[in-house]
């Protein structure tokens, strides 16, 4: 693959309880490419990851949310994992970050449960979106059309429902934020 995001640098939200693999691959995707990535949390130190139910590797935290600012990164990547988003969805900080995307246009990927961030952002309505199917009622009355869709592009917002969709999203956030 082509260095396409060189330059670029790209900041992952998640915190304990993130999927490991929605974090590692679109990570290592986005680095393949030329990016620098950066593991933006909720506190200093490491983020249990988890394959699952099951514990996975912890990753180290680059910067806290509290202290990341959004307009220093080109685009934003929201991993999924069922407490992950949950966690973040209850931090100011975390929704005023990702919000802060949003506001200035920039793109943003997201996968499996991650969307409940951008449910509490207020960034969904009159988007088309797609997550793991139990995000379905949440994110329609949120005001997003939800659809059962590998990977789906709405302006700067790419989704997809879950790890075995990560190949098509991968291939999918690389591209857009090529294009930003």
């Amino acid at each position: 693959m082509a260095a396409t995001l060189q330059g670029k640098r790209i900041a992952f939200l998640a915190a304990d309880g993130v999927e490991e693999v929605e974090y590692v691959q679109p990570r290592e995707a986005v680095e393949t490419a030329g990016a620098t990535a950066e593991l933006v949390s909720l506190k200093p130190g490491s983020i249990q990851s988890f394959n699952h139910l099951d514990h996975s590797k912890t990753y180290d935290v680059d910067v806290t949310v509290d202290k990341a600012d959004a307009a220093g990164y080109d685009a934003l990547v929201l991993p999924g994992g069922v407490a992950n988003p949950d966690f973040l969805r209850g931090d100011a900080d975390a929704v005023r970050f990702v919000k802060a995307f949003f506001d200035a246009g920039k793109p943003v990927g997201v996968i499996c449960h991650g969307p409940w961030t951008l449910i509490e952002a207020d960034v969904v309505r009159g988007r088309r979106i797609t997550s793991w199917p139990t995000l379905r009622t949440d994110l329609t009355n949120a005001g997003a059309t939800w659809v059962d869709e590998e990977c789906v592009t709405d302006g700067n917002l790419t989704s997809s429902r879950k790890p075995d969709d990560l190949p098509a999203f991968c291939a999918a956030i690389t591209k857009t934020f090529t294009a930003s």
